[in-house]
C-alpha cells in the first residue's frame, strides 16, 4: 500500500468525498486519490523515498495541509487529517438562535467504582443563543433543563438520581446556565463563562466551545453547530451522596464531564418541519 489516510470532520465524522493530492518538494503531483465512505484513502501507487506534501480538499471544508515523509518501503501513512468546515473560523451571523432539542443532545459521564464510566443524558431542554454584531465577546447563551428528564437506560437508576440524594427534582426541577462572557480560545474555539444553576445552588461554569459551521437545512433556515464541553464537581451543588466500597473506592466518581452536541436555527422560533 502506498498511500493511507483518514479524513474526519472535527467532531469525527467521515468526509467521504474528499480528495488527497500529493505533491513533491518541487510541487509536482506525483499522486491523487480520494476517498471512500468511510473517509479513508488507500492508494497502491509506490512513491519515491523522501518528503511529500499532502493536500486534502472537500466541497463546504477548508483545505488542509500535512506533511509525508516515504521510506524505503515505498509507504505514506499520513494519519488522520482533520478538516474544519468552511466558515468555521468566524462565528455565525449575528442576531438570535433558537437551539433545537430534535437535533441537539446533553449528556453527561461520571465514573462508576473506579473502572467504567455511566452515561446519561438530559431529553427535555430548551435554549437561545445571541450573537452579538459587533463584539462576538457580548454574545450570550441562556439554557433550561429539565432535571427531571434524566435518563441512563435504567429506570432504578434514574429514579435515585431524581431523589434529594441528588437532583432532587422536586424541589429544583430546572438546570439553567446564562453565560457572563464569551473569550476566544483559538481560530474557532471559544471559552463560554456562565453561571450554573443546579440543585439549588448557582456556581460559575465555563463551556470549552467549538464552532462547526453553519449550512442550509430542508424548512429553508439556516443551521449552526457547536461542541461544548465542561467539567463539573457534584460537591459544588452539594450532591455528596456516595457509597465506599471495602477497598476505599468510591461507587460513584464525584466529576462529572459534560458534553453538548448543538443545533440551532437562526431566528426566534423553531422551523414546523
Amino acid at each position: 500500500m502506498g498511500l493511507t489516510a483518514r479524513i474526519r470532520t472535527r467532531d469525527g465524522w467521515a468526509v467521504s468525498h474528499a480528495v488527497v493530492t500529493v505533491t513533491d518538494m518541487t510541487g509536482t503531483q506525483v499522486l491523487r486519490a480520494e476517498a471512500d465512505p468511510e473517509g479513508t484513502v488507500r492508494d497502491a501507487t509506490e512513491l519515491a523515498p523522501g518528503a511529500y506534501t499532502v493536500i486534502v480538499t472537500a466541497v463546504g471544508y477548508a483545505p488542509a495541509a500535512a506533511s509525508a515523509l516515504v521510506t524505503a518501503s515505498g509507504r505514506a501513512e499520513v494519519g488522520t487529517v482533520t478538516l474544519a468546515r468552511q466558515g468555521g473560523t468566524e462565528l455565525p451571523p449575528p442576531g438570535p438562535w433558537t437551539i433545537d432539542p430534535a437535533h441537539s443532545s446533553v449528556s453527561a459521564v461520571a465514573q462508576h467504582l473506579g473502572i467504567s464510566s455511566v452515561h446519561g443524558r438530559f431529553t427535555d431542554f430548551t435554549g437561545t443563543i445571541e450573537i452579538a454584531p459587533d463584539d462576538v465577546t457580548k454574545s450570550r447563551v441562556e439554557a433550561v433543563i429539565r432535571a427531571a428528564s434524566i435518563d441512563t437506560g435504567n429506570g432504578m437508576r434514574d429514579t435515585h438520581l431524581r431523589s434529594a440524594d441528588f437532583l432532587d427534582v422536586e424541589r429544583h426541577p430546572e438546570i439553567t446556565f446564562r453565560s457572563t462572557g464569551l473569550s476566544a480560545a483559538g481560530s474557532d474555539r471559544w471559552t463560554v463563562h456562565g453561571e450554573l444553576s443546579m440543585h439549588g445552588i448557582v456556581r460559575p461554569a465555563d463551556l470549552d466551545l467549538a464552532y462547526l459551521g453553519t449550512g442550509a437545512d430542508p424548512w429553508g433556515g439556516t443551521r449552526a453547530a457547536f461542541r461544548a464541553t465542561a467539567e463539573l464537581h457534584r460537591e459544588d451543588f452539594a450532591m455528596n451522596y456516595n457509597q465506599v466500597l471495602q477497598a476505599g473506592i468510591a461507587a460513584i466518581g464525584t466529576t462529572l464531564k459534560v458534553e453538548l452536541d448543538i443545533q440551532a436555527v437562526q431566528g426566534e422560533t423553531l422551523p414546523l418541519g
